[in-house]
């Protein structure tokens, strides 16, 4: 294996529907991957389009969206570096591609052809056992916030997501600050409020004290509080701590 491969397998392996590959699994797959790259705003695919490939994402973050007939859009997920989107795909009758996806920012994908992949795995049912059971707790995250996103209200959901963003790094009583990782109106889509909506909530926590917004930055000035807002809807962990290495 040379070099080359060998820092793509490292890459790989920290993808999750990659993890439960073996060594020589993975090489197989660093040579399947076909690079692409979108501008910002670019299309990648539409709903209804043939889905014969899935991807990863190596440099960016892809919105996956749909469009109402009133032509309101709702983002269904922003898939950031690291990830993967569309392989639930290659297991069924009917392929094609449920939502759209456009790039946020530049974008570098690898792109992974359904029938390579699905040959690597008709070769282990072991693999397929494993890649069954993490794409099941995957499913079981995504159920659970269908349902917080169903039950809980406007407020909750956005203290929620500020709250998933703390990672507790400054101590008790310190400023915690983050970025957004995306436009506010491509966050209001993914938390199923309007974007006036978005906007009114995150003044009214400025209000209070509880952050500051400078354009996309958000300070954290009373973690304990924010904590306690989204809590109040179930929608925050009961912790805060520092996110995987």
């Amino acid at each position: 294996m040379n070099d080359v491969t060998k820092n793509k397998v490292y890459d790989l392996r920290s993808t999750y529907l990659f993890s439960v590959l073996d060594d020589s699994q993975l090489e197989r797959v660093a040579t399947m991957g076909m690079p692409a790259q979108l501008s910002d705003g670019e299309q990648l695919f539409t709903t209804g389009d043939k889905a014969k490939v899935f991807y990863l994402v190596l440099e960016g973050q892809i919105k996956l969206f749909r469009l109402a007939s009133s032509g309101d859009e709702k983002v269904i997920e922003i898939v950031r570096a690291g990830n993967t989107f569309a392989e639930a795909l290659m297991f069924q009758s009917q392929q094609t591609f449920p939502v759209s996806a456009q790039a946020i920012g530049d974008v570098k994908l690898l792109a992974f052809s359904h029938n390579s992949f699905l040959e690597l795995l008709r070769e282990s049912v072991d693999t397929c056992f494993r890649l069954m059971g993490d794409m099941s707790a995957r499913l079981r995250h995504m159920i659970m916030e269908i349902n917080d996103l169903t039950l809980q209200n406007a407020t909750g959901r956005v203290a929620g997501y500020l709250c998933s963003q703390v990672h507790g790094k400054n101590g008790n009583g310190g400023i915690d600050g983050f970025d957004l990782a995306a436009p506010k109106g491509v966050l209001a889509s993914r938390l199923s409020v309007k974007p006036e909506t978005f906007s009114r909530i995150l003044h009214n926590l400025m209000d209070k004290n509880i952050i500051s917004v400078k354009g996309g930055h958000i300070d954290v000035l009373d973690v304990d509080e924010l904590r306690s807002i989204a809590q109040a809807t179930d929608f925050c962990p009961k912790s805060i701590v520092p996110p995987p290495a």
